[in-house]
């Protein structure tokens, strides 16, 4: 799919608290906590998306700075664009790079940035014509989402094409 802008701080904090700042420590020092932080919290989002039942191949997440890079092969193309969702929705992830595959081909989705205000209705409304279709918006999120009046500003969602029941 390429590559995914987000915003860094909107998202699920993943980051520990312990998190190297500039000039605490030497550089030496500092790159290689920030390397274990970082694969450590690679390691908490293939949990996590395991944990919610995405399933993918192969799957890895590496991330440096504020980027992650995702490889494997998911299962279709919802399931890929969930799995970039969880990842770049996560607080300190400004960027994904998504190099993963996809088992069984389907049309894709489009992202939508939450802006301050909107609701699925209003986003419905923008995507579809129909504030009505706010439902379909909310299944297409499932599982990051158990809510559909619980969005945020920042947040990025996914609107599948009409006709698709994910």
């Amino acid at each position: 799919m390429g590559l995914f802008s987000f915003i860094k701080n909107a998202g699920k904090k993943i980051f520990g608290a312990d998190k190297p700042k500039d000039n605490e420590v030497s550089t030496t020092d500092n790159q290689l906590k920030e390397k274990k932080e970082n694969e450590r919290v690679s390691r908490n989002l293939e949990e996590t998306i395991r944990d919610l039942n995405l399933k993918a191949d192969n799957l890895h997440i590496n991330i440096e700075h504020d980027m992650a890079t995702i490889t494997g092969t998911a299962l279709d193309q919802a399931t890929r664009e969930k799995i970039v969702l969880v990842v770049g929705n996560s607080e300190g992830i400004a960027q994904v790079d998504d190099r993963m595959d996809v088992e069984n081909k389907e049309p894709e989705a489009v992202f939508h940035t939450v802006e301050r205000g909107d609701t699925l209705s209003k986003i419905s409304k923008k995507h579809y014509g129909d504030p009505n279709q706010y439902p379909l918006i909310f299944e297409a999120n499932k599982p990051m989402l158990d809510d559909p009046d619980k969005i945020y500003p920042g947040q990025v969602l996914r609107i599948p094409p009409m006709d698709s029941k994910r």
